[in-house]
């Protein structure tokens, strides 16, 4: 069963993630269908797991092991107003 498990994850996340790719050329949002199929992808594979984490390292104004505490406080945003 997990070998079925491991090859699913694998067509899925390899399909989306060839969209993404093929999105970079084409109209569409690359910028998060690429992640999202790298993220489908490290469910059972540890270089998707590595390729993600360096991908958000990529984005503007985010530290590469940030979680949630670790946003920036946008003006007018209060910490401890949740919405």
């Amino acid at each position: 069963m997990k070998k079925v498990k491991r090859v699913f994850v694998a067509l899925v996340g390899g399909t989306v993630l060839a969209l993404g790719i093929a999105l970079v050329v084409l109209p569409g949002p690359a910028f998060l269908v690429i992640p999202a199929g790298l993220a489908i992808l490290a469910v059972e594979f540890a270089w998707a797991r590595r390729w993600l984490r360096q991908a958000r390292g990529w984005l503007p104004g985010r530290p590469i092991r940030g979680g949630a505490r670790d946003l920036p406080v946008l003006p007018g945003d209060s910490p401890g107003r949740s919405g």
